[in-house]
């Protein structure tokens, strides 16, 4: 399912770590962005680490400001 909604997150890598993000996107066919997406996911899913769904994050944060 595509998100509705996405968060920005600004980060400083190596450059040599770029140049090999964008190399490995471009062969996947997809943006750095995503690639970066798809590795979290995967590396979260390996250590047991629950991703949770984009509405229930939006309802926590309701029932947080209604608090």
């Amino acid at each position: 399912m595509t998100p509705s909604k996405t968060a920005t997150l600004n980060l400083r890598i190596d450059p040599r770590i770029k140049e090999a993000a964008r190399i490995a996107a471009l062969q996947d066919h997809r943006s750095i962005a995503n690639l970066i997406e798809v590795l979290i996911r995967k590396h979260c899913e390996a250590n047991g680490i629950s991703i949770p769904e984009q509405q229930s994050l939006f309802e926590q944060a309701d029932d947080a400001m209604d608090a």
